[in-house]
């Protein structure tokens, strides 16, 4: 390309230049008005997601919503006034400047060539997307991608009536079977809960908190998920069911769901026994489904109570009272509390109840001595009948019905597809339930499908608010058409990056994506108008909208060649921008990258398809104008 002269402003009057800073300033601010305005919108979905997923992503929106406001107000107002008070002097054409000499040289052959085999190009990108169709079916699904805490929180569940001293010799075993592991730096285990009504936890429950040294002191190819099956591999004990997750998300999972697994399978009713016996089934049923571990049905039943029935006939003989054999039972084995001591700033309670032997012994709790006023001290079972009776250890209920639940974790293969298998046995196996029986999916797969119900309203939406608004940018459906084209390959070039990368389609993702589109759409205008432009010029010199087939290519290549420069600008501080997450490695990187990698990537194959293909349909839509309707139409107000 033929270099021009270098000018200066002295050779334009002060009224010339203003004319032209202010014509430019106009025709570029209309396309940056537009194209932030299309990238607020595109954000927008996210807004209207609920839960975590929008307490996690919202303020990212805010940020990027309020710099972009920000941004839009100085190119608008300040650059222009800028450009008329600091830009004197030398005029550097665009082909004496040598970054973008570089990439025009780089950037015309290869557009040319495109030009000239215009069906071949565009088959060639019809190519590409369906292509993508097979990488897009095989993409796993999440709701958010795991976040890797630094520490483990191990689970295991025994029977229900487990003594405390057996409970506690389980937790001492397991913990130190832990600690032999050479990544673990410190175990803390704990079993049932505090004395607080908030953690209904039973001391059949147990909870030990892993905390790992750096993953550089691990042994060489050690991964998460090989320590945690060797870990599991090391900790079974019969009787003692395994649980493997993480304390945040545990406790994440266990407020929002009330599942403190991954995945839980809720089983609603009016009797319990019925509910444990259909979740025994649902276990049955989902054994051996390929990335579902840690399978354990909530217990609804074994639990072990002491039963006191007081004989009213006997305590009448004896002279006594219901209050007076009911005050016995709660002082010899609840407790009673008596006083409270201080001691400095310190104060506590003082209670009175029986040592743990004549506690833990039924035979001993017969014995239990009980003062009449007539007849000296009796034992209790002389006035009451004392046994152990079975029952639920727990009474769960969620909406008025009773609730009984099949826990399961997923590990080495995606959420969704395990879940697809797993609602696949259990619609064959329980294609009727009893009458007044229900069952619900729970766990992080609630908030799942939630969030991807919700995207699914608001991004078709938000697609036609965004073509509302390309069509008032060039009051045209053909530009409108063309620019929403570059979306499609966007896609495609996340979606071949998710897969080259093994990343599972999350909400992370989806806002990737949706990040993406307003990137895709914003360079898509800017070429338009470029090119819009550029026809504009040919017009004026030539006075006449009649051109040829050659003056509209000379014109497209133009508008393309000579803006390669601010284009690829627009789009490398994005990608130079991401970078650092990109090649993130340390805590959080791998909730961010999901993010990034579908946004970085997909914005290579949006640049390519508009440097590209789009100049290329652009060409074709004008070509068929002047063959139709003899002239080229333009946007002549776009300034």
């Amino acid at each position: 390309m033929e270099k021009q002269r270098i000018g200066n402003t002295k050779e334009l009057s002060e009224e010339e230049r203003i004319k032209i800073i202010e014509r430019s300033s106009r025709t570029v601010g209309r396309a940056v008005f537009f194209s932030i305005l299309v990238t607020l919108i595109s954000f927008s979905p996210i807004l209207f997601l609920e839960g975590q997923e929008k307490k996690m992503f919202s303020p990212l929106v805010w940020t990027k919503t309020f710099t972009m406001i920000g941004s839009a107000i100085i190119a608008l107002f300040v650059v222009p006034m800028l450009l008329r008070s600091l830009m004197k002097g030398k005029l550097i054409p665009e082909s004496r400047n040598p970054v973008a000499n570089f990439f025009i040289k780089i950037y015309s052959p290869v557009l040319r060539l495109c030009q000239h085999w215009k069906k071949t190009v565009i088959a060639i990108a019809a190519l590409i997307v369906v292509g993508s169709i097979p990488f897009v079916v095989r993409l796993g699904s999440e709701f958010m991608p795991p976040l890797d805490e630094g520490s483990l929180l191990f689970m295991p569940v025994t029977l229900p009536d487990v003594s405390n001293n057996e409970a506690k010799r389980i937790l001492q075993v397991q913990d130190k079977l832990i600690m032999s592991v050479p990544e673990v730096e410190n175990v803390l285990g704990k079993a049932g809960r505090a004395y607080t009504a908030t953690d209904n936890a039973p001391v059949s429950m147990i909870e030990s908190i892993v905390v790992l040294k750096p993953q550089s002191e691990w042994r060489k190819g050690m991964t998460t998920e090989k320590l945690i099956s060797e870990l599991n591999e090391k900790v079974q004990i019969p009787g003692v069911t395994s649980g493997w997750t993480q304390p945040i998300i545990n406790r994440i999972n266990m407020l929002s769901t009330g599942v403190r697994t991954d995945i839980g399978v809720k089983i609603y009713g009016q009797n319990l026994d019925t509910i444990y016996n259909l979740s025994r089934q649902i276990e049955k049923s989902l054994k051996g489904i390929d990335g579902l571990a840690d399978l354990y049905v909530e217990q609804l039943t074994g639990g072990k109570y002491l039963d006191i029935r007081i004989n009213r006939e006997e305590i009448a003989r004896y002279n006594l009272s219901i209050e007076e054999v009911n005050m016995l039972i709660e002082m010899a084995l609840g407790g009673m509390p008596l006083t409270n001591t201080i001691e400095g700033r310190q104060r506590f309670s003082v209670s009175i109840r029986l040592a743990q032997d004549f506690r833990s012994d039924i035979e001993e709790i017969k014995r239990t001595p009980l003062q009449t006023s007539g007849y000296g001290v009796i034992p209790l079972s002389a006035v009451a009948d004392v046994e152990i009776s079975e029952g639920p250890p727990m009474i769960n209920s969620e909406n008025a019905m009773l609730r009984g639940t099949v826990l399961f974790n997923v590990r080495g293969r995606d959420m969704g597809s395990v879940v697809g298998d797993a609602k696949k046995r259990i619609d064959a196996d329980f294609q009727k339930l009893p009458k007044g029986y229900f069952i619900e999916w729970s766990g992080q797969y609630e908030n799942k499908v939630r969030a991807e119900n919700r995207l699914k309203i608001i991004i078709p939406i938000t697609l036609l608010i965004i073509a509302f608004v390309l069509y008032f940018t060039f009051h045209s459906v053909k530009e409108m058409v063309i620019v929403l084209s570059s979306i499609p390959i966007a896609l495609i070039g996340g979606v071949y990056s998710m897969y080259f990368f093994d990343v599972n389609f999350s909400v992370a993702v989806a806002v990737g994506f949706i990040a993406l589109f307003g990137i895709a759409v914003e360079t898509g205008v800017l070429m338009l108008v470029y090119m819009n432009e550029a026809i504009r010029d040919t017009v004026e010199k030539k006075k006449s909208a009649e051109l040829s087939n050659e003056d509209v290519e000379k014109a497209v290549f133009s508008g393309a060649v000579m803006r390669v420069r601010p284009k690829l600008m627009t789009v490398m501080a994005d990608m130079i921008g991401l970078m650092p997450i990109l090649l993130a490695t340390g805590v959080g990187s791998d909730v961010m990258k999901p993010i990034t990698i579908p946004f970085v990537f997909g914005l290579i194959t949006s640049t390519l398809f508009v440097l590209i293909v789009l100049p290329v349909i652009y060409q074709i839509v004008k070509e068929r104008e002047i063959k139709k309707y003899g002239k080229v139409e333009f946007l002549e107000n776009i300034d």
